[in-house]
């Protein structure tokens, strides 16, 4: 089995895509989100609050990871009713070579201590520690994007591209219009 290895500033920009749309699915925030999962833990008045008390040096990031974390589940269990989970690439889901490295890069990051804002500075096109706008959050993912409303999320038409990083700005895309629960865009793939 070939690994492939995905250049760092293409993980960046896949993490930056993850972390923007964790943050835009929280919920239990006040004022709430776009409530596609149940959590509030980045705002330094929720879950930020407690990650800057138990984690003090890396709370930023561990507040993010937690997010993007229940973002993970929500996609899991929706991938799962599918019939061949698999064989679906979603924004949060990459196939396991990838989604390891992107854990690396994301612990990388934790590692270092440099800011998220900092850190992903050119890959992430909102502050996420600012009140939410829809509008602003609709902005930063468009691009144009076909897709097919199928039983369990939206499926994007064709095959999946070779970089990864505008496979990544598609399943952003696909998330518009924007709906009341998580609408899970995805590539299907050909089976080997």
């Amino acid at each position: 089995m070939v690994v492939v290895q995905v250049a760092n500033n293409i993980l960046d920009k896949i993490l930056a895509l993850q972390i923007m749309v964790a943050w835009g699915g929280e919920g239990a925030c006040e004022p709430k989100r776009l409530d596609w999962w149940r959590t509030d833990l980045i705002d330094e008045y929720g879950g930020g609050d407690l990650f800057a008390r138990l984690l003090p040096k890396t709370s930023k990031w561990a507040s993010l990871e937690a997010v993007r974390q229940a973002a993970i589940q929500v996609d899991r269990r929706k991938r799962q009713s599918m019939t061949q989970p698999d064989y679906v690439r979603t924004i949060f889901f990459w196939g396991y070579d990838v989604d390891e490295q992107l854990a690396q890069r994301l612990a990388f990051h934790k590692s270092s201590g440099e800011n998220p804002l900092v850190a992903l500075e050119k890959d992430i096109s909102l502050d996420i520690y600012k009140s939410f706008s829809q509008s602003e959050f609709e902005e930063a993912i468009r691009i144009p994007v076909d897709f097919l409303v199928v039983p369990n999320g939206r499926e994007i038409v064709g095959d999946m591209l070779s970089s990864l990083e505008e496979s990544a700005k598609k399943l952003a895309a696909a998330l518009l219009p924007l709906s009341e629960s998580y609408p899970m865009p995805f590539y299907r793939l050909e089976k080997s």
